[in-house]
């Protein structure tokens, strides 16, 4: 039941943020083609001189050394061909026209998705890969692996869409430090490159260091595998897949997620801090309280350090986090290598409920 309540509200939270986020798309595409052409077709032919010379220089280099059009249609179609021959080796369930559907419709969800993420630097790929899920989940059907086969599609469909934020967000950076735009693209070539080949590389090195990979309880639980699973048999399998009231739950939380947006775009920034983020909300209901309890150190800290000094808070909060979340993931390699080596820690600390430490603290009594 707690899957599908974390499922609901996190469907909540991204239907709200897409609708919001495609909103702003469209408004700003209207701004963009219509009210500019307004503009220049008044009595102000210079209006481009009231920008700085930065800004000047930065546009100038930037659509100087555009990569052609050409060039990316021409890539797409490639990688569309080797994804329409390879991927379904590899998911025989995920067929041929599946990936062609998918690979049709993913421009324009990827251009949503890279412009909304320029305008609220929020990336909703996520949200499209469960499309992606129910879409290709419920046409393969039960009887021909939809949930692989939905799976399969959300993997791809968000490589597609958060590529095309992740290069946008790229080229935003090169275009603030007067970078090339073509070598921006090539250092993400490369990236994706080395990717493919470090990506399984560490992997395996989790798998084989961590037998119980994925598993609830385990270090590393893979919370999403088992939302993303039940979001797949969920549109393949119907509502009959449901435990009973179920439904009347994730309705429930469902409404309650996108209440709470709209309550927080309602209240304005300086009130929408106090107000808890649904997606935030929903993660402690299948991946545990440590989660929360760590996020809520964090904020309490960065709390106090703000009423103490707020300037400083401001300035090296996020070089603070960043490094933290830094040692906590360069960590996990050492932690691996230990685990490989079949060293165990030699202290455990573990945070109980009443009702569990009891049974802890009467076992070893007996």
């Amino acid at each position: 039941m707690q899957v599908f309540i974390a499922i609901a509200m996190i469907l909540g939270d991204g239907l709200y943020n897409f609708v919001k986020v495609l909103g702003r798309t469209l408004i700003g595409l209207y701004n963009e083609f219509f009210k500019k052409k307004t503009e220049a077709s008044s009595n102000d032919p210079d209006s481009s001189s009231s920008d700085s010379y930065d800004d000047r220089c930065r546009t100038d280099m930037f659509l100087r050394d555009q990569i052609p059009a050409w060039f990316a249609i021409t890539g797409y179609v490639v990688i569309a061909i080797i994804s329409i021959i390879v991927v379904p080796i590899i998911f025989h369930q995920l067929k041929w026209y599946y990936i062609v559907v998918i690979y049709v419709i993913a421009p324009v969800l990827a251009f949503c998705n890279a412009y909304g993420c320029g305008l609220t630097d929020w990336s909703l790929a996520s949200t499209y890969g469960k499309l992606a899920i129910f879409t290709i989940g419920t046409w393969a059907g039960a009887s021909h692996g939809g949930v692989i086969a939905g799976l399969a599609a959300c993997g791809v469909m968000m490589n597609i869409v958060s590529t095309a934020s992740d290069l946008m967000q790229d080229f935003k950076t090169g275009y603030m430090t007067m970078a090339s735009p073509r070598s921006m693209f090539v250092s993400q070539v490369f990236g994706t490159i080395m990717g493919c080949i470090i990506s399984p590389c560490v992997f395996w090195l989790f798998y084989k260091a961590f037998g119980n990979l994925g598993v609830a309880g385990s270090p590393y639980p893979a919370p999403y595998a088992l939302v993303y699973r039940n979001m797949a048999i969920l549109g393949v399998d119907g509502l009959s897949a449901l435990p009973q009231y179920c439904l009347i739950f994730c309705y429930v939380f469902f409404g309650v997620a996108i209440v709470i947006n709209l309550i927080r775009d309602l209240v304005g920034k300086k009130w929408a801090r106090f107000i808890p983020v649904p997606m935030a909300m929903a993660v402690p209901f299948y991946i545990g309280s440590y989660f929360a309890i760590d996020m809520c150190v964090g904020s309490l800290i960065l709390f106090i350090w703000r009423k103490l000094d707020k300037v400083g808070a401001d300035t090296f909060g996020s070089a603070v986090a960043s490094g933290l979340i830094c040692g906590d993931g360069i960590w996990t390699l050492p932690s691996s290598f230990l685990a490989l080596a079949g060293v165990k820690p030699p202290i455990c600390m573990k945070f109980l409920s009443r009702a569990e430490n009891t049974k802890v603290d009467g076992y070893l009594e007996s």
